[in-house]
């Protein structure tokens, strides 16, 4: 199989970027923004994703984050529309269970000591097959499905009443999540919807804390992509889509 990777160099008169995404990868990860805790929500993302990303982004942050987070959104999102080509044998949503059961197979092909013995080695498959993007945080719960659709569209849900404009100075002052807080992540999400030419629907179902909720909405980003990525060997070769293309 083709190696999915992609380098992505992106310089403007606000932000110099060089990125290398390989998505089948192992969650390494190198990251510098200049941001300390945006490089926190990238490193995490390359983790819980499975993919191995290197990123570094000279930004004007003597202005302030925004074009350097927005920028950097763009740039993954190109180079996740580098790496997948054609889609071709894609599972394309991030949301679902998948359909073949590793269970059932070893229950087919052994006697019970045996089975008993393939189902421990699967099991972990199992779990991961599942590729529901429910993440919690402590006290937050936050959602993300993905369809790389070739249709750019994000929606973002839940977090109006947190909005970045209605933080107080002492609370932006308090630490670098209270700083980065929402607003910031929904153009860095925006940028990569577009890029990446997705729907994404990101949700905080409930959640408090600053940090805890930009950390879960970036870990069920992770996840929803990870399973969105994976092949599908059913349609190996063939694009998910009764239009043929997307």
């Amino acid at each position: 199989m083709k190696s999915r990777q992609a380098r992505i160099r992106r310089e403007t008169k606000e932000t110099k970027i060089d990125l290398e995404l390989k998505i089948d990868g192992k969650g390494k990860s190198s990251i510098k923004t200049g941001i300390p805790f945006f490089d926190h929500m990238l490193m995490l993302f390359a983790k819980h994703g499975v993919v191995d990303l290197k990123l570094k982004c000279k930004g004007d942050l003597e202005v302030d984050a925004h074009h350097t987070v927005e920028d950097c959104g763009i740039a993954l999102g190109q180079a996740f529309v580098e790496a997948l080509r054609d889609k071709r044998g894609l599972r394309r949503y991030g949301t679902g269970f998948d359909p073949k059961n590793p269970f059932e197979d070893a229950a087919r092909s052994a006697t019970i000591t045996e089975t008993s013995a393939k189902m421990e080695r699967v099991a972990p498959l199992a779990l991961r097959a599942a590729g529901e993007a429910y993440v919690p945080m402590d006290e937050c719960l936050a959602r993300c499905v993905i369809d790389f659709s070739g249709r750019p569209y994000l929606v973002w849900r839940g977090l109006d009443n947190l909005a970045h404009k209605q933080i107080t100075r002492a609370e932006k002052d308090q630490d670098m999540s209270s700083a980065f807080r929402f607003g910031l992540a929904r153009e860095f999400f925006q940028g990569f919807a577009n890029e990446a030419r997705c729907n994404l629907h990101l949700e905080l179902l409930y959640g408090d804390e600053p940090h805890h909720i930009v950390e879960a909405l970036f870990k069920a980003f992770a996840k929803a992509v990870d399973f969105a990525c994976q092949r599908d060997p059913r349609i190996a070769g063939e694009v998910p889509s009764t239009k043929g293309k997307l």
